[in-house]
């Protein structure tokens, strides 16, 4: 059977798309190319709407790139009586599982040891069945994950082999993305399928009215109107609307060799010293490396442009805290990179000034908030995505008196989707079936020579990135299309194939 791609953003479409927005009309404008905009995009499309949206660098480029992959059922919520948001959560994890990525979401088993403390165990069994008991209550949640349960001893060796051995501990599951930029990637995709003019490399610089003013990053700029403008600039969305109240914060992860931890099976779970909700994991991925994280510092001051960076404080509480059940410590020696985020924290209204250093405990709750035509939603987890996008297009419909008062997205699978039964079928490499679904077969046939000897992406993906995923850059390419460049002398190695693919595809 014959494989082909849908809704390319290739070089052409973007000169096409640019040629034919100056002066043009539009329902909707979405500023923002992380998950939160691209999912507004592609709602308000499959809606019948006409969308533009505009993403000053690439998509994916801030925050949705730098979380720890992972499509959770809240239950850090649960501890702080959100049920509400556990439910949300719940039900969109059930979502993404089953219907919209089943290719970029898998079960995966959270480990707590008994290392840590039978107390710690104790709560993290409680607050698991808890958990299974709110995804037992949302539709779709029942079937998707496997139940929390005690392990032995052996069991933990097994799943982890650098966990001090002896004792056994409680696992629960939750969903793991192959890659957050690539799910961005296939939103904005499945957007343009639909007939979304996707346009990384065009910053809204001001909305006059009902003109969006635009500004490319060749330097030129033109105008056009819309009759609703969404704000989904994340932590940059005051540049938009300077009345929303803010508290960024900055989540960081350290990169480690997964032989380092024994090559676990599982995600490893060891409470922050004196918390009760918060967690340092150990996310196992795909080519051989671990995940160490995540931080919540609070951000002073305005959010830089530039990628934030690990804090040597961050650094040393993560290892740390880990180190409190390995059998050998790691050490700042075994960090062969580093990452770090922003997040859109949202400040209550009943909050005064501002909550010291409480970012940990605000509410991933979101915010929609109309200042004439624009309407910025911002907060949230990107495992709600879908539902912010919903609840947002509800809203511009509303005010336009136009399109579709129902959403699709809860029944509409992403470009290269497909339920698992079938993708077990793609005659293609699994882990190319893991990151681009039934499209695997066509990324394998632009090439499959790795693009260095010891790791395992493909000078078939950077082709696959340039010619359908709109990648301009070799930072498009390393950074985000692929995840080369978490590893820093690995993207260094990198950036002349990157080079050459572009030279050849542009």
């Amino acid at each position: 059977m014959e494989i082909t791609v849908i809704a390319s953003l290739s070089a052409q479409r973007r000169a096409r798309d640019l040629a034919e927005l100056p002066g043009a009309v539009v329902d909707v404008v979405v500023v923002g190319g992380g998950v939160t905009g691209a999912g507004v995009a592609l709602d308000a499309a499959a809606r019948g709407l006409s969308v533009v949206l505009l993403e000053r660098a690439d998509l994916a480029a801030g925050t949705s790139r730098w979380s720890s992959k992972l499509v959770h059922g809240g239950l850090r919520y649960l501890a702080h009586g959100e049920i509400g948001l556990a439910r949300e959560s719940a039900r969109e994890r059930a979502v993404l599982l089953g219907t919209t990525a089943p290719h970029l979401v898998r079960r995966l088993p959270f480990l707590v040891p008994d290392a840590a403390g039978r107390d710690v165990t104790a709560l993290a069994a409680a607050g698991g069945r808890l958990g299974d008991a709110v995804r037992w209550s949302v539709p779709g949640g029942r079937g998707s994950l496997p139940a929390t349960r005690r392990v032995t001893a052996d069991d933990v060796g097994r799943m982890v082999p650098a966990v001090r051995p002896g004792r056994g501990g409680v696992v629960f599951w939750d969903g793991q993305l192959s890659d957050d930029a690539r799910l961005v990637v296939a939103l904005a995709r499945t957007a343009a399928a639909y007939g979304a003019r996707v346009l990384p490399g065009a910053t809204a610089r001001a909305v006059d009215g009902g003109t969006v003013h635009v500004e490319l990053d060749s330097g030129e700029g033109f105008a056009l109107r819309a009759g609703a403008v969404v704000n989904a600039a994340g932590v940059w969305a005051q540049r938009l609307a300077p009345g929303v109240r803010l508290v960024p914060s900055r989540g960081s992860h350290l990169v480690v060799p997964a032989d380092r931890l024994g090559s676990p099976s599982a995600a490893l779970t060891v409470p922050l010293p004196g918390s009760r909700s918060r967690y340092v994991f150990a996310l196992p991925q795909d080519g051989g490396l671990v995940y160490l994280g995540i931080t919540d510092e609070p951000v002073e001051g305005a959010v830089p442009d530039d990628d934030a960076q690990p804090s040597d404080a961050e650094v040393r509480q993560l290892l740390e805290t880990v180190n409190q059940v390995l059998t050998e410590p790691l050490t700042r020696g075994d960090v062969v990179g580093a990452y770090a985020g922003y997040r859109p924290l949202v400040l209550p209204a009943s909050a005064g000034a501002g909550p010291g250093n409480a970012t940990a405990d605000l509410s991933r709750k979101h915010l929609l908030s109309w200042d004439g035509p624009v309407l910025t939603v911002v907060g949230g987890k990107l495992t709600t995505y879908r539902a912010m996008a919903e609840e947002t297009v509800d809203a511009v419909v509303a005010r336009l008196g136009r399109g579709s008062a129902r959403s699709l997205t809860a029944r509409l699978p992403l470009v290269g989707a497909a339920p698992r039964v079938a993708l077990d079928r793609v005659t293609a490499p699994r882990r190319l079936v893991a990151r681009y679904g039934t499209e695997a077969p066509i990324v394998e046939a632009l090439g499959p020579d790795l693009v260095l000897p010891e790791r395992p992406e493909t000078v078939g993906e950077l082709r696959f990135g340039v010619r359908h995923e709109g990648a301009r850059t070799v930072a498009d390419l390393l950074d985000r299309r692929t995840r080369i460049g978490l590893v820093p002398a690995d993207r260094e190695r990198a950036v002349r194939a990157a080079e050459q693919v572009l030279a050849a595809e542009l």
